[in-house]
């Protein structure tokens, strides 16, 4: 769980993903496209991996990843993401770690 909660307030995007993980992709070309560079934790290749699964299901995930954290505080998955995209909600979050252009 600790290695979770520090990997997840270390930057202001966190995302937690498998590499072969498609909703896990879509996710992450839609912060870049809204100008965001999430810091990608693939778990499968961490080896601690197993654990950081069981860590997140502990922080009430239903789906292992994606697994989305902004400023630290769980946002949740792929679901929450799209769903507050959706309603305008979403960019306001991201807003202050959105890429200057």
């Amino acid at each position: 769980m600790d290695k979770v909660m520090r990997l997840a307030s270390e930057s202001g995007v966190v995302l937690f993903s498998k590499s072969s993980c498609c909703q896990c992709y879509t996710v992450r070309i839609l912060f870049q496209d809204l100008g965001v560079t999430p810091t990608v934790n693939e778990i499968d290749q961490d080896p601690e991996g197993r654990e950081m699964e069981r860590a997140l299901m502990r922080l009430g995930c239903n789906t292992l990843v994606p697994m989305i954290f902004i400023g630290g505080k769980l946002l949740g998955s792929t679901n929450e993401v799209m769903s507050l995209h959706l309603s305008g909600g979403l960019i306001p979050l991201l807003r202050p770690y959105q890429a200057l252009y």
